[in-house]
């Protein structure tokens, strides 16, 4: 009788033991896939930063060509002016 007894109270325990392990696995899960999320943000904050500096260098190069189309412009004019200036001084 005795060792029935004890036999039950093994039984009980490993249940008991299963239930801790069933939830430090669930804990340990969980762990992961917050852990997971986390590396997914992450990295679509990365790439959307990409694409944003890509845009970025786009529209600093479209502004530079804009840029020396305007220098090109002031560089015609003061030669423009510089004739006349001279034709001026001839008068």
């Amino acid at each position: 009788g005795a060792g029935c007894g004890r036999g039950k109270m093994a039984a009980g325990g490993t249940a008991d033991a299963q239930a801790r392990f069933g939830h430090s696995v669930k804990g340990l899960l969980t762990e992961k896939v917050t852990s997971c999320g986390t590396d997914v943000i992450a990295l679509t904050k990365q790439v959307l930063k990409g694409s944003r500096s890509a845009e970025l260098l786009g529209q600093a190069a479209r502004n530079m060509v804009m840029q020396e189309d305007a220098i090109l412009h002031s560089e015609d004019s003061l030669r423009k002016m510089a004739i006349i200036t001279t034709h001026l001084q001839y008068q």
